[in-house]
């Protein structure tokens, strides 16, 4: 069956560093345009960056800058890395395989928390 399991949330200090990854299962992987996802409490969920079948990327304009996905095909895995951690960054993140006139898929998310 379908899977999307991300790791590498947790507690980091303002300034720091994490990097997520989201492990792909079920599905061509190739053949899906991958996101990330945020949400905070009490808030919508929001677009944080996604990466197309070609490699192009896309970010929101709050972590340009700051934050990098990739994807290594290789591994069905999709990865943000994220620098420079504000406390606003603070949210549940989601991984999400998109493919056009196909179902997509969501991950259960990892916590990130950014605090002193």
């Amino acid at each position: 069956q379908v899977q999307l399991v991300e790791s590498g949330g947790g507690l980091v200090q303002p300034g720091g560093s994490l990097k997520l990854s989201c492990a792909a299962s079920g599905f061509t992987f190739t053949m899906y345009v991958m996101r990330w996802y945020r949400q905070a409490p009490g808030k919508e969920r929001e677009l944080v960056a996604g990466i197309s079948t070609t490699g192009s990327t896309n970010y929101a304009d709050s972590v340009k800058g700051r934050f990098t996905i990739s994807r290594n095909n290789a591994r069905n895995t999709v990865y943000l890395q994220m620098n420079s951690l504000k406390p606003e960054d603070t949210a549940v993140y989601y991984c999400k395989a998109d493919r056009f006139g196909a179902r997509d898929y969501w991950g259960q998310g990892t916590q990130v928390t950014v605090s002193s």
